[in-house]
């Protein structure tokens, strides 16, 4: 049996011991580095204050009830109490469940009830939702960022307990809900760790230690550009505190202030979406090539696909640093591709690390070459909270578990994503995937943002429509509808091109990227009548 060794302190002493991944330990050992650096404002709070701030209101959380295993939400914008406030759930063994700031009070009411939060952490900015909510169920209501009529203080609190870590210190979880693209978000609830924090074998610091892999360490400097009620940038950043890393979280997103901010703060590591990609890519010429951006080692990007043409042109301005993961909240399956990988196979996320299956209608596995679902043998244990028909629903009879998403698996086992299966457009009997034509149109200079969705057809079923956001300063009208639609025909064949084209002020994406197709449906469930092409 292997016996591990107890990690002391200084003197020797066992109980004040402190695993390396922690804030605790960077702490001791660089006491006055950044830890987080906020954007716009400039504020920073170093690993000293991140330590000592988050074990008061781990305290401030425990002397009001709440014990291991509870659970916490957070309602905020992107400010610099949010990862303090992470950071004392996580270290005090709670589920912790951040939510989408610009959601209306309904759909928060329906996420406060679903997940069990006995304590609420918002902020001034959220007044008007907090305003049309039932908080009788939570007991615990603070706020974070200024004042609320019936909320205690974050700064209050944290000047009335002690900065000494509770003695029972053990690794938490986050809670998150799907985005709701297709219906009512689900809370995917993972095992905790109930382990000692920063033990070397929970999940949470497996996650830190695989971007050791990636370079980052202390004197990483991560940019944060999207709102931390996302998975990807809450755990990233959160991870990156493990390493010892600064972590510069943007407010909002600007793409022009992104540029400045790496310059600025020699930032090492990144992580965007492909919108970001395209909103920078936007920018004029002059304005793009007057930052240093030479400090940054490694661009990462996931959560949506990135249209082939829009990485090409990032490669080209970034250089060979783009590296590109697919994976999900539920962590059912995760695939990775270095961008040398990528140029040898265009449009593919990368081979994946557990075992992978495209699954056809009849249950059978495809060949390569041949799109069907995707799924993954392996993988995270989770469940979609109170939702035990939606849990088995993503697993097939072998045991196997899907996001849903379509896809194949080239000869060299390279997985290529079509779409989601929520999405399909079925058209006279065809599938057609419509993010094949929305990779094409977007790289229209006429046109900034699209979507593609079916709509009721009498002859077909479905036909297929684009709305189009477009770019700016561009003068629209029919005209200009038949020459993006031409372009998207001269490019596919013309079955799984758009048949109308709508123009839109803004299409309904949240911050992070993600497109709520599902308003869009709505919107035309009736038949729209667009544009003819």
């Amino acid at each position: 049996m292997a016996v591990r060794r107890e990690r002391r302190d200084e003197d020797g002493d066992p109980a004040r011991a402190v695993e390396p991944m922690t804030p605790t330990w960077h702490a001791r050992a660089t006491p006055d580095a950044p830890a987080i650096i906020m954007g716009t404002s400039g504020e920073v709070v170093t690993f000293a204050q991140l330590e000592e701030r988050s074990v008061r209101f781990a305290r401030a959380l425990r002397s009001r009830g709440l014990r291991a295993g509870d659970h916490i939400a957070i309602l905020m914008e992107n400010n610099r109490a949010y990862l303090e406030v992470a950071w004392a759930a996580q270290r005090s063994g709670l589920y912790y469940t951040a939510i989408n700031s610009h959601l209306r009070p309904g759909e928060v009411q329906y996420v406060l009830e679903d997940c069990g939060a006995t304590a609420l952490v918002t902020s001034e900015a959220m007044a008007d939702v907090v305003a049309g909510l039932d908080l009788s169920r939570i007991p615990v209501r603070l706020t974070a960022a200024g004042g609320l009529a019936g909320f205690d203080r974050y700064e209050d609190l944290l000047g009335a307990e002690p900065a000494d870590p509770l003695p029972d210190e053990c690794e938490g979880r986050e809670m998150l809900y799907s985005s709701g693209t297709t219906g009512r978000p689900k809370g995917v609830r993972k095992p905790l760790p109930r382990t000692r924090l920063g033990d070397p074998e929970s999940a949470p610091v497996q996650i830190a230690k695989g971007l050791v892999m990636q370079g980052g360490g202390a004197g990483s400097v991560y940019l944060s550009p999207a709102p931390l009620y996302h998975g990807a940038p809450l755990v990233f950043s959160m991870s990156m505190h493990r390493l010892g890393a600064a972590v510069v979280v943007m407010e909002r997103f600007d793409a022009l202030r992104c540029l400045e901010l790496i310059e600025r703060h020699r930032v090492t590591h990144a992580q965007f979406v492909p919108t970001m990609f395209i909103r920078m890519l936007r920018l004029p010429a002059e304005e793009r090539d007057r930052f240093d951006l030479s400090s940054l080692a490694i661009a990462t990007h996931g959560a949506a696909p990135c249209p082939v043409s829009v990485k090409r042109r990032m490669l080209d301005w970034w250089g060979p640093i783009i590296h590109e993961y697919y994976s999900g909240t539920e962590d059912v399956g995760h695939t990775s591709i270095t961008p040398e990988e990528w140029l040898a196979h265009p449009g593919s996320v990368g081979r994946p690390a557990q075992e992978c299956h495209i699954v056809g209608e009849d249950g059978r596995d495809l060949p390569p070459g041949e799109p069907g679902t995707v799924y993954f043998a392996g993988g995270r244990s989770f469940e979609y909270h109170n939702d035990p028909e939606k849990t088995a629903s993503v697993t097939n009879d072998r045991g196997w578990r899907t996001l849903g998403d379509i896809g194949y698996l080239d000869e060299d086992g390279y997985l290529y994503l079509t779409d989601r299966r929520a999405h399909m457009i079925i058209s006279g009997g065809v599938n057609i995937y419509p993010q094949e034509a929305e990779n094409v149109l977007v790289g229209h200079p006429a046109v900034a943002d699209v979507a593609v969705i079916g709509v009721p057809d009498e002859e077909m079923g479905e036909a297929v429509k684009a709305v189009v956001e477009p770019a700016q300063g561009v003068t629209t009208g029919a005209g200009l509808a038949e020459e993006i639609l031409a372009y998207c025909r001269a490019e596919l064949a013309t079955y799984k091109c758009p048949r109308t084209l709508d123009f839109v002020d803004e299409l309904p994406r949240d911050p992070s990227g993600k497109l709520y197709k599902r308003l869009l449906r709505e919107r035309y469930g009736a038949g729209g009548i667009g544009v003819a092409g």
